[in-house]
């Protein structure tokens, strides 16, 4: 079968060499040497001022500071600290983080072992969604290489700082990539969020405090203290340095991952890295960063994939999933998807969350088969209204946001079924 494309960076450098998932591969091309670097010429802040002064954001979708997440854990060490590793990429659209599992498993636990130094932890939990099989016995193996080699355990690199790492499967619940829910799922709970405050770094798994990043966030975090800020801000935007990887799906001819600097231009990774459309189609819209963003049409896909630039078109990066709908798609369709998943994926904790969701999804399937009306559109964005900002967690905002997106650049679709009865798009997929 053939292989999706990459086109790669320093986070995928080595990607496609099979040997670079192993320990030895890996310290091969100077792995765990900034590991090394961090335990023993650097003190816990300096290893977080770091990461602070590189700009790191995180790569899980909300964007926030790195450096300033890991300063928030308290240095009190009278009881234990955790940190904890979402790897439950379950957002449609999103599959870098399996790539960074499968083939560079060494480089995210190294900035395990880096982030376990600056904030104090003593403990990893990585949280492996339940689908990926592979990448989690693929971890699992390069975590015993690790133990092996006196790089985990109680005696990290001989330096008598003590951290261990254990992985932990998730049952394939969208909810459970929410950091919260998670914690939850952890704990052997029902997978639903957590009202905050307390937040995790005062009230995380199992009581203790704890830090919450993603599996490609702590991948960048050997590359910062090997190579410097000044480096790392040498990719990506002013205010979104560093690189990210690119998810590309849907109908483009090369779909794949594309590691690139943040601050690449939409179209750029769509029609120059993806190929562009099938043959004899053309773009209609693009969903930039996996399926809870809001969707762009195709006369805005100038923009820079940062999300200083990607909010001033109200939509977001996201989990950099990026999914190409070409000019044979009825979005009518697209949404009855996306609010089928939504619906289906919801815990159920908050009103507006588990009734709006339904509601959307009712709404959208009655002006697909031809039964809705002009005051049903209107409805779908009085009840997105009610829904966003008003839950525990951001479930409810995600499952708005691509409705509002689609009735926002494509009104017209939904205003031709209510018109005609039935769908224009005949050539379109089936539901």
């Amino acid at each position: 079968m053939q292989k999706a494309p990459f086109v790669t960076s320093y986070l995928t450098e080595h990607a496609g060499d099979d040997a670079f998932a192993t320990l030895a591969g890996y310290r091969a091309r100077g792995g765990w040497e900034a590991a090394r670097k961090a335990l023993t010429q650097m003190s816990p802040d300096d290893v977080v001022n770091l990461v602070k002064d590189a700009g790191l954001q995180g790569r899980g979708g909300a964007g926030f500071g790195t450096g300033m997440k890991w300063s928030f854990m308290p240095k009190a060490a009278d009881k234990p600290k955790y940190l904890v590793c979402n790897a439950d990429e379950s957002e449609p659209g999103s599959f870098k983080d399996r790539l960074l599992l499968e083939r560079a498993p060494h480089q995210m636990l190294e900035g395990i072992v880096i982030g376990a130094w600056a904030t104090g932890a003593s403990k990893t939990f990585v949280y492996v969604r339940g689908e990926y099989a592979q990448p989690a016995d693929v971890l699992q193996r390069a975590i015993d290489e690790c133990y092996a080699e006196g790089l985990l355990g109680s005696d990290v690199m001989g330096t008598g700082f003590a951290h261990d790492v254990v992985v932990t499967r998730g049952a394939g619940a969208y909810i459970c990539g929410e950091e919260t829910g998670l914690l939850e799922s952890l704990e052997g709970k029902k997978g639903q969020p957590r009202k905050k405050p307390p937040f995790p770094a005062q009230y995380g798994a199992f009581g203790m405090p704890t830090t919450v990043n993603n599996v490609e966030t702590f991948s960048h975090v050997p590359h910062i203290v090997k190579n410097g800020p000044a480096w790392f801000k040498g990719f990506g935007t002013e205010k979104s340095p560093g690189t990210t990887i690119f998810g590309v799906s849907g109908l483009v001819q090369r779909p794949g991952l594309y590691e690139l600097p943040l601050g690449t231009r939409l179209d750029e990774i769509v029609f120059q890295h993806a190929g562009g459309p099938l043959p004899g189609r053309k773009v209609r819209g693009v969903i930039p960063g996996g399926m809870s963003m809001p969707i762009l049409p195709v006369s805005q896909l100038d923009v820079p994939m940062a999300n200083e630039f990607l909010r001033e078109r109200k939509t977001m990066l996201g989990t950099g999933g990026v999914m190409v709908i070409d000019d044979s798609v009825c979005m009518v369709r697209v949404a009855c998807v996306v609010t089928y998943f939504f619906r289906d994926e919801s815990c159920g904790q908050c009103t507006q969350c588990r009734e709006g969701t339904g509601w959307l999804h009712k709404i959208v399937q009655r002006i697909e088969r031809g039964a809705g009306s002009r005051e049903d559109i209107d409805i779908l964005l009085d009840v997105c209204g009610k829904m966003e900002g008003q839950t525990i967690c951001a479930f409810a905002d995600a499952a708005a946001w691509p409705v509002q997106g689609l009735l926002r650049h494509f009104r017209e679709d939904f205003e031709a079924h209510v018109e005609h009865g039935k769908c224009p798009f005949p050539q379109s997929f089936e539901l």
